[in-house]
């Protein structure tokens, strides 16, 4: 395992994340803002939902959840349709314009990563790309239970495989709890 000056370091490392993330958000067209966009990559990544499954997915308050399904519904990105199971509940669908959006929004965040790490091999962003998701695949293994280092949920295996395949359902942008606007 390693020193605990080195988790220190890499807790450092992750709070500095959020620059990166910022950075990102500013390529975002201004008629699509994070939280739309992360409702947009969240139903093209699970597929049609209720609204407190996003909310859940979102980890937002259903009030927050409810602007920005209203924001992206109001711009044709998704279709909301009665519930068959309870009329009462909206299933929440991203249609052709949102998954073209999507795609948009995808190629501005590799053109603006590309730009970034111009000066990194493939092999740099290879790595980061490896070590990124074998630190998420170690969050999502533990959840948010609180256990002690080495001790896994009982649905996971005790390590993830050293290499990982890339989720190819999801646009290349980051998903963010959206934020109250």
């Amino acid at each position: 395992m390693a020193a605990q000056s080195q988790f220190a370091e890499l807790a450092r490392q992750l709070s500095a994340i959020g620059a990166v993330k910022r950075d990102l958000a500013r390529v975002l067209p201004a008629h699509c803002p994070a939280g739309s966009a992360a409702v947009l990559t969240l139903l093209d990544r699970h597929g049609e939902m209720r609204m407190s499954r996003l909310a859940e997915l979102l980890a937002v308050d259903m009030s927050v959840t409810s602007r920005h399904v209203a924001h992206v519904a109001e711009r044709g990105w998704i279709d909301r349709a009665p519930d068959p199971c309870d009329k009462r509940s909206r299933i929440l669908r991203l249609n052709p314009a949102g998954k073209a959006l999507l795609e948009e929004l995808s190629e501005r965040y590799v053109q603006t990563l590309a730009g970034a790490l111009d000066d990194w091999s493939d092999d740099e962003v290879g790595q980061l790309n490896t070590m990124l998701a074998r630190l998420r695949s170690s969050f999502d293994c533990r959840g948010s239970g609180g256990r002690p280092p080495g001790q896994h949920s009982g649905d996971c295996p005790a390590r993830a495989p050293h290499h990982f395949e890339h989720d190819t359902a999801a646009p290349a942008m980051p998903v963010t709890p959206a934020t109250p606007a």
